[in-house]
């Protein structure tokens, strides 16, 4: 079995602990998450009771690539997304390359809560960044790294499995 989930800013990608976590919302026994998502992030969490597959999804060996939608403090630059595209010198080694571009803020997007800080005197900016590695809190180090940080981030794509329709919070079998 797959399950794809829509992981809410704040929820911990565990089934037990404290603090709010996968427990709350996915009622399904025996699955678990395919890879991670930090706390801080939102968005596409892939589940399974299926180790091999599990495996082949969160394993960097794979280069699965995750699809991410980004908002950046500042209105990032030109320079900056060739960056990202080359790969950046982070403290764990060089990123590779990346497929990064500016969007739009998207028209589906669902509200934080809680809302991303806002600041009259800076803008913000959108991209739409796509890796084959995972390396811990990869692509808010990379962010930072070429000058824009992460402001809220939403991954929407694993491989050829996507967020589609479902709901912040909600999940479905695959």
């Amino acid at each position: 079995m797959l399950y794809a989930f829509n992981k809410p800013f704040g929820v911990l990608c565990q089934f037990s602990g404290d603090g709010d976590t996968l427990a709350n919302y996915i009622k399904t026994k025996g699955i678990y998450p395919a890879g991670r998502l930090d706390k801080d992030s939102e968005g596409l969490l892939l589940l399974t009771d299926d180790g091999k597959l599990q495996h082949q999804i969160s394993h960097p060996k794979f280069d699965k690539e995750k699809t991410y939608i980004v908002q950046l403090d500042g209105q990032i630059t030109d320079a900056a997304i060739e960056q990202l595209i080359l790969g950046v010198m982070l403290k764990d080694g060089l990123t590779k390359p990346a497929r990064a571009k500016i969007i739009k803020e998207p028209s589906w997007i669902w509200d934080r809560n809680p809302p991303v800080r806002f600041r009259k005197d800076i803008p913000t900016s959108w991209i739409e960044l796509k890796i084959s590695e995972g390396k811990n809190r990869q692509v808010r180090r990379m962010s930072a790294y070429v000058g824009f940080p992460t402001l809220r981030l939403i991954r929407i794509q694993i491989g050829d499995w996507t967020l589609a329709n479902i709901n912040q919070g909600k999940y479905e079998r695959l």
